[in-house]
This record gives C-alpha cells, sequence and structure tokens, in this order.
C-alpha cells in the first residue's frame, strides 16, 4: 500500500513529538507499505527517519491553517496514494481519496476567549465538519478529546477511535547529571499562551515565595503566539531572578530539568492530553496538576491536583510537594508506575490497525 502523511507540524512543540515518535514506528511496522512524506525538504535529514527506507520525501511548503495549502496539498499528493493521514485536524479538503485524521483537542471551539478572534472560531468548526464528512476514521489522544468531539461537533461518532499518546523507553532511562539550574525550583514545560494559565501560576507563587527558596523555571516556546505572551513576561519581569525562561530546549536537557526539579507545576486550563505530567513522571519529578480537562485521565492517580481557578490552592501544593517528603516520594513511586501505562509502540500497533480499518473503508 501507499500511505501519505502530513508532516509538515514535525518541529512544532505538541503534534511534532507525536509525528517524531509515532510516524517511524508506523513505517517500521508496515515495512511492506510505501510511505509518501509531505514536509519541508530540510526535514528529510531530521534523526527520526533514520534506518528506514521505504519512504519519499515531497516538498511541500504551505503553512498550516493557509489557503495555500488547500491548492498545493491535492497537487503534491501523489496519484497512487491509498490513504492519506493528517496528523492535525487541517485537512486538504478537495482531496478525494481515503483519508484518516488524528486530532488532538478541540481548543478553538471550547476555549473561544482564546482563540483569536471570531475567524479563527469559524474556521475551526468548518474544518471540523469537514473531517467528519470526509474522515474515513478519526483518532483522538484521549477520551476527554472524544467527548469534547461529540460535545462540539456531534457526528462522526462511529468513524472515532481512541489511541492515547505514549512516553518514549528514553525517559525512564536517565542519567542525572548536573543541575542545569543554579538552585532549588519549580518547573513549567508547555507553551505560553492564555489556556496554559500562567497568570495564576505567577499569582501562586507570589503567596509562596518567601516562604521557599526555589526559583521558578519556565521551559518552552514563548515567541511567534498572537496573545497572552507579551503579558506573561511582564508579569514574569516583576519577580526579578526568582523567574527563569529557558525558551526550547533539547529532549536530553529537558530530562535534566525534569530529574532536578522539586516538582512540575502544570496548571492549564484546557488539554487535550498533556505529555509533559507523563514525561515528568518517568523521569521521577512528582507533578502537581491542575483538575480540568484530560489531565486528571492522563495521570491518574499519579499527581498532586489543585483547582487551576484559584491560586491559593496551586500554591499550597507547591508548598506541600517542599515539605512532605513521604508525599514526594510516594507520587515519585505512582508516577513511574503511571507513565509505563502509555506506550509509543503501543500506540504504534493500534494505530497501524486504525490505517487497516481506514484503507478497508
Amino acid at each position: 500500500m501507499k500511505i501519505t502523511i502530513d508532516v509538515r507540524m514535525l518541529h512544532s512543540s505538541g503534534i511534532g513529538v507525536y509525528i517524531q515518535n509515532l510516524v517511524p514506528r508506523i513505517m517500521r511496522l508496515r515495512n511492506e507499505d510505501f510511505f509518501y512524506l509531505l514536509g519541508k525538504p530540510q526535514d528529510g535529514k531530521d534523526p527520526s527517519w533514520k534506518g528506514l527506507s521505504n519512504y519519499r520525501w515531497v516538498d511541500c511548503g504551505s503553512k498550516i491553517y493557509s489557503l495555500g495549502q488547500q491548492w498545493e496539498l491535492p497537487r503534491k499528493i501523489p496519484k497512487d496514494t491509498n490513504l492519506l493521514w493528517v496528523p492535525h485536524y487541517d485537512i486538504p479538503v478537495f482531496f478525494k481519496g481515503k483519508l484518516m485524521v488524528t486530532v488532538h483537542d478541540l481548543f478553538h471551539l471550547a476555549m473561544p476567549q482564546f482563540a483569536g478572534g471570531p475567524h479563527k472560531r469559524f474556521y475551526a468548526r468548518w474544518m471540523f465538519n469537514q473531517v467528519a464528512k470526509k474522515a474515513s476514521v478519526i483518532d483522538v489522544i484521549s477520551q476527554f478529546t472524544r467527548d469534547e468531539w461529540l460535545r462540539l461537533v456531534g457526528k462522526g461518532e462511529k468513524k472515532i477511535r481512541v489511541i492515547p499518546n505514549g512516553v518514549d523507553e528514553s525517559w525512564f532511562k536517565i542519567k542525572q547529571g548536573k543541575n542545569p539550574h543554579s538552585g532549588p525550583y519549580f518547573l513549567y514545560v508547555g507553551n505560553i499562551k492564555p489556556h496554559k494559565n500562567l497568570e495564576k501560576l505567577f499569582d501562586a507563587f507570589e503567596q509562596i515565595e518567601n516562604q521557599v527558596p526555589h526559583d521558578l523555571v519556565l521551559v518552552g516556546q514563548r515567541e511567534g503566539f498572537i496573545r497572552g505572551d507579551h503579558a506573561v513576561q511582564a508579569r514574569a519581569g516583576s519577580f526579578k531572578d526568582r523567574v527563569k525562561f529557558t525558551g526550547l530546549i533539547p529532549a536530553e536537557q529537558l530530562k535534566q530539568y525534569f530529574s532536578h526539579a522539586e516538582c512540575l507545576v502544570f496548571p492549564s486550563l484546557y488539554e487535550g492530553f498533556g505529555l509533559p505530567p507523563l514525561e515528568a513522571m518517568a523521569c521521577g519529578c512528582p507533578v502537581a496538576a491542575s483538575s480540568a480537562a484530560s489531565i486528571p485521565e492522563v495521570c491518574g492517580k499519579a499527581a498532586l491536583y489543585f483547582d487551576p481557578a484559584k491560586s491559593r490552592d496551586i500554591g499550597e501544593k507547591m508548598l506541600r510537594l517542599v515539605r512532605e517528603k513521604k508525599l514526594r516520594k510516594r507520587l515519585i513511586a505512582k508516577g513511574k508506575s503511571r507513565a509505563k501505562v502509555f506506550s509509543w509502540d503501543r500506540c504504534a500497533g493500534h494505530t497501524s490497525e486504525l490505517i487497516d480499518r481506514a484503507l478497508a473503508e
């Protein structure tokens, strides 16, 4: 079979991790199939494809969410394609063949106050309806995302299958090196967007900063977003040297930040899955997490939960993880076990089965 995969978001923060971990595994599992990868030519040198030969790169430079992609993609997808897999909801609507789509979340419909204007909400709603109409199968990454799809789109229920994300084995096998920060710290990992709820995290840190020696370290992209990033950076500056931004960092460096942190604080208001808590758990880092959206589904009983709307609750849970050593030890043990539930190999196996189902439609 000939399968075309849109990998243009290979280096995006969330979907990029999904593509980097899952697509090569699928290609190895289905080594009798041939794959066309749509993306930028320089991405063909990415280590994700090392050791693979059953693919060819197809130069496709149009941007996600652009009108240009609707013209370019149908012309670039090879004519002998048996299935197109789009690992995000922004599909080429004029493509006429079999289609498999991965939906990570329905943020633009669920949280319109953060979506960047009515035109983006309209586009997202129209595109989700196109997915419901045109896709042979729809892969969602959590039960929460499935429920959100049924609540907000309400079509295509029989096409949907839940296949959770995974954690790579390397996250369980790190060798702790030198502390990447100069002292004790709380850690946040994620982009700087309004729904990530960093204002409440800052409020919480402000309430406890005089009670602990810890800094607050934020790892993730902080440029290029339409809303929220400037306000967050201005607020961070009010803490002087107690709040640190690292920007995007390599995975190996992130593992060291996890392994040395007092805890990961994950205050998000909306997540389709949320990988950082699981990666933290795999590294032996206890997690204090929001009780919103998919986060309890993913973290189970291995996190200390707080109400993300209440900064006092966030701060109290951060303090507990500083002061209660038995709690930290218990959460570290539970976290290791919980993270092992989620495997990219298992995800790849189920996704391969879904590809078979799509091909059979």
